[in-house]
């Protein structure tokens, strides 16, 4: 790649990372069991409430590490266009996840994993750290998020 563009101002780099948690569907998910095995997947998500939303079976092996380690790290894009978020995790039944973020889920997805015949519970990630970058000439002020904090 040659890089063309100078590097986005950390104000254009905020707006298009909450550009892309609308309209993406799908972010990569790394977990790891109390072993340290990894475990990466796909899954559809939200953003509702400055939160990511993602569901899954909780018998899968991202189900049990995102319950049983409480942490996560999300990606978007590709290693040109990346996006990483560092985040803890708190499980939601499908009874008991807040409507705001159950409807979201099913506007932007068209599925309602609450009506499912299989069991399936939503994941909250609350973002800790985030960063975002556009090609090496970004890695200098790559960190939006810190401690749970806009830094932007």
């Amino acid at each position: 790649m040659k890089i063309t563009e100078p590097p986005r101002g950390p104000e254009q780099r905020k707006r298009d990372l909450l550009s892309r948690l609308e309209t993406e569907m799908d972010v990569w998910v790394a977990t790891a069991d109390s072993e340290g095995l990894p475990c990466l997947v796909p899954l559809w998500f939200v953003w509702e409430g400055g939160s990511l939303w993602l569901a899954t079976r909780p018998t899968t092996p991202t189900g049990r590490n995102l319950r049983d380690g409480g942490r996560t790290r999300l990606a978007l894009g590709d290693t040109l266009d990346v996006v990483l978020v560092d985040g803890d995790v708190r499980m939601y039944g499908a009874e008991e996840v807040p409507s705001a973020a159950a409807e979201a889920f099913l506007a932007k997805t068209g599925w309602d994993p609450r009506a499912d015949s299989k069991p399936y519970v939503y994941f909250q990630v609350r973002p800790l750290a985030v960063q975002v970058r556009n090609g090496e000439h970004e890695m200098a002020g790559r960190h939006l998020m810190r401690d749970g904090v806009w830094v932007v």
